[in-house]
């Protein structure tokens, strides 16, 4: 028996019971096959391919930009080098507000092109249509809550969101609606602590954080930001594993160096 066919996969139910034991769900962001099969490796169990890309990889301000077509191309990627983490893909903006049928399209499409295993929507009561409708074909959807990078233009801000009671009330009532609609988990983006654990202690699916405390279920970071390589964005949430902006950066100078002065290639580097 090979070891791939030994690894167990995981799924859906497999993320439910990860928070019935309160084992702590591991998400990072994923764009491309080479970096997704480090992620995959290293034991991650959710891997996101995020509409982040439109920031990280194809350097726009906001997340607005990116088409499904470009989302449909980095989720083939990184679908192909994933033998056992979840892979989720977000539903870019445009492809899920105001139609439904767009919704069901667009997550179809998604599901098919690219082998992932679920899609991603941002937002509450105001998209419902979409998700039970994306949810009728069979398709899992994991929600968004939050601060939603998507409706920047609404918030103007990247501020903490759900800091006011009334904010804080909506968010935890759409989140049931999008558990009784059928989500199986959902992200909880930039809200007060207290407020994420409130939401993962009422909720029965998993509740991952990108700054919403440590009392969730899981976390998830935007990959470019964890190692460093993006030097410029330093929320607080965020922990930076290592600094490959500087490692990167140090490797091609020396490699332009060599180049230059004609050590590279040396003897040994020749047929």
């Amino acid at each position: 028996m090979s070891v791939e066919s030994t690894v167990r996969a995981v799924t859906t139910y497999r993320l439910w019971e990860m928070k019935q034991r309160r084992e702590k769900i591991a998400m990072l962001t994923s764009y491309d096959y080479s970096m997704a099969r480090i992620v995959d490796a290293a034991g991650v169990d959710v891997i996101l391919v995020g509409d982040s890309a439109a920031n990280v990889m194809a350097g726009y301000e906001t997340t607005v930009p990116i088409t499904l077509d470009m989302m449909i191309y980095h989720a083939r990627s990184v679908a192909r080098a994933v033998r056992r983490a979840l892979v989720v893909v977000d539903l870019p903006f445009g492809t899920y507000q105001g139609n439904s049928k767009v919704a069901l399209e667009s997550a179809v499409r998604i599901m098919k092109e690219t082998e992932a295993d679920a899609v991603k929507i941002e937002g509450g009561e105001e998209i419902l249509e979409s998700v039970n409708r994306i949810l009728s074909a069979g398709i899992p959807v994991m929600g968004h809550l939050g601060l939603t990078p998507q409706s920047i233009h609404k918030f103007g801000t990247y501020n903490v969101r759900a800091k006011d009671e009334e904010e804080a009330e909506k968010l935890v009532r759409d989140a049931h609606l999008l558990e009784d609609a059928g989500c199986f988990a959902i992200v909880l983006e930039k809200i007060p602590a207290a407020l994420g654990t409130r939401v993962a202690s009422e909720l029965r699916i998993p509740i991952i954080g990108i700054g919403a405390g440590g009392g969730v279920d899981g976390q998830v970071l935007v990959i470019h930001d964890m190692l460093g390589i993006n030097k410029g964005f330093s929320p607080r949430f965020l922990r930076r594993y290592a600094d490959l902006h500087e490692v990167m950066t140090g490797a091609v100078t020396s490699y332009v160096e060599d180049v230059k002065s004609g050590d590279f290639p040396n003897e040994s580097e020749q047929y």
